[in-house]
């Protein structure tokens, strides 16, 4: 399959210079992301955003699970977010079945076993992007700045932790604060980036090479929009 018959086969619209490959529901394959580079990628994710956002999302084909359990699996992304039911991930970037890997644990912090499915993603599978993903209203972040303990979720929310004494004036604020937990949870987005480049030599190494790209973002429950940090 050429690059004019995959344009034609996934409906591809140019937009600021990049391909937009979501908006007609092809499964991917191999040649179609060979296509793709980490900016590709990024204005993609943009654009389905910006289409859930005006609840004009793509009519993605669940038949096509079929496929993808005989024709192996070539996705773009790889998105690490919070556990919160309030955050459907491939909505909110508007990809179907096939099209990211989604990570999910509380307060989209990175672990052992996160760092090695990234990994993966990225060195076998291989996608163009990782996006770490907050959102407003963490619930863990919440419990983070108010230093809760409760069973084995006290090592996670230790976690995020560092993220609290990052901003200032912390010792005298608690989740009661809306301005300092949006604070925490970006700063907490941020420090798992740069934790994510130091912990994982295989990810740094891609990133550095310019096979991937490493990006933060803050999703507002409000209206749905999706920012990406710089």
């Amino acid at each position: 399959m050429n690059a004019k018959t995959i344009s034609l086969a996934l409906g591809v619209v140019v937009c600021g210079g990049f391909a937009l490959l979501a908006l007609a529901d092809v499964q991917p394959d191999q040649a179609a992301q060979d296509q793709l580079t980490p900016a590709s990628v990024l204005a993609d994710l943009k654009a389905g955003n910006e289409r859930y956002q005006a609840t004009n999302l793509t009519q993605h084909d669940t038949a096509k699970r079929r496929e993808v359990a005989t024709g192996g699996q070539f996705p773009k992304a790889y998105v690490l977010s919070c556990v919160d039911s309030r955050v459907p991930v491939e909505q909110v970037f508007d990809q179907g079945i096939g099209d990211i890997f989604v990570g999910r644990v509380a307060g989209n912090v990175e672990n052992e076993d996160q760092l090695g499915s990234m990994e993966y993603a990225a060195a076998v599978a291989g996608i163009k992007l990782i996006v770490v993903m907050g959102h407003e209203s963490c619930g863990a972040v919440k419990g983070a700045c108010d230093d809760v303990k409760l069973g084995n979720l006290s090592a996670l929310l230790q976690k995020i932790r560092p993220a609290v004494r990052s901003v200032d004036g912390y010792q005298e604020k608690s989740s009661k604060d809306k301005d300092f937990v949006k604070k925490v949870i970006q700063a907490n987005v941020k420090r798992t980036v740069e934790d994510m480049r130091t912990r994982s030599e295989v990810l740094a190494g891609l990133e550095a090479d310019g096979k991937i790209q490493i990006v933060g973002a803050y999703y507002s429950l409000q209206d749905g929009s999706v920012t990406f940090f710089d």
